[in-house]
């Protein structure tokens, strides 16, 4: 008598999810759970500095909005609910500070964007040293806000700055106090917010340029369209998800900005550049007034968060489209 041994299958690949396969037997749940402990394990070192150093001031910065904080290390903290925001609905110099980063933050990003993607077409042709040129277009991104402030401070001194030296050597006039005036403080300051922020715009728009497949323009040219009509076909179309969100995140780091605006003319004058940082920052540190400076905060992290969502929506939609 012949005996037969059939191996039993059970898929079309021949594979066995037998009892013994890993993950489909009693010892598969166990290393399962293994590798995700092990996983976190190296994640962790990752965490523990943002849970440290950002989710754990943003959590005691909201609940100390809610309390009377103060300056003074003998005055006590007593938990005062919504008081500090409903002071804040009342508080027209907080509400003119938002106005004016409302007005910093679009009038920086706007001409910033424009600008560096017309910079970042330049740096795309075949010109000679034209990595020179890609050298020197980030030199502003790599000096640091203060030293940027300081400098142009000296530009704009009324005195012997750069600015109204010139000014006078055209004949256009004697120059003027470009920081001091109240009608040109906030101008003045925006350009130095798109010069100092340009760079970064440009990096990330000639980095989209460049996947951009160059098959694509010569079949555009071939079929005989114009410059204009191969950057709104072929250009655009290839630059757009960049576009957008580097836009996003100016805007929200332009409406935060502190360190420039605050050592060029450090919310002057008569408050015609204060930012809703510098209030902030003024309400806590110079009058001491912790709990009503958090209120602010959350206000503007609200503000912000509203902002990132209304982006990530638009990005989510955007896929789903395509």
């Amino acid at each position: 008598m012949t005996w037969v041994t059939v191996k039993k299958r059970s898929g079309p690949g021949g594979a066995d999810n037998g009892p013994g396969r890993a993950g489909n037997g009693p010892g598969g749940g166990a290393r399962a759970a293994a590798r995700d402990r092990a996983a976190w394990f190296l994640v962790l070192p990752a965490l523990l500095p943002i849970l440290i150093l950002s989710v754990g001031p943003l959590l005691y910065g909201i609940s100390l909005a809610f309390t009377d904080a103060q300056s003074g290390r003998t005055r006590s903290t007593q938990w005062i609910g919504t008081l500090n925001f409903q002071d804040l609905l009342h508080d027209t110099l907080f509400w003119d500070s938002f106005r004016i980063g409302l007005l910093w933050a679009a009038g920086v990003t706007v001409p910033q964007f424009l600008l560096a993607l017309g910079l970042a077409l330049l740096l795309n042709q075949k010109l000679r040293l034209r990595w020179l040129a890609r050298a020197l277009a980030i030199i502003p991104w790599a000096m640091p806000e203060v030293v940027v402030g300081i400098m142009w401070r000296l530009v704009y001194n009324p005195d012997a700055g750069i600015l109204n030296e010139t000014i006078r050597d055209l004949g256009l006039g004697d120059g003027r106090d470009w920081l001091t005036g109240l009608a040109t403080a906030l101008p003045a300051v925006i350009l130095v917010g798109i010069w100092a922020g340009m760079p970064q715009t440009t990096v990330a728009l000639l980095a989209g340029l460049q996947n951009t497949p160059h098959e694509l323009h010569e079949a555009a040219a071939l079929d005989g369209a114009g410059a204009w009509r191969r950057f709104r076909t072929v250009t655009w179309p290839a630059v757009k998800p960049i576009a957008l969100a580097i836009s996003a995140l100016n805007l929200i780091w332009n409406f935060n900005s502190f360190a420039l605006v605050y050592v060029l003319t450090s919310g002057g004058p008569g408050g015609r550049t204060r930012l809703p940082m510098l209030f902030a920052y003024e309400e806590a540190f110079r009058y001491g007034q912790f709990g009503y400076a958090a209120a602010m905060g959350c206000v503007m992290v609200a503000v912000i968060s509203v902002l990132l969502a209304c982006y990530l929506v638009g990005r989510i939609r955007g896929g789903e489209e395509r």
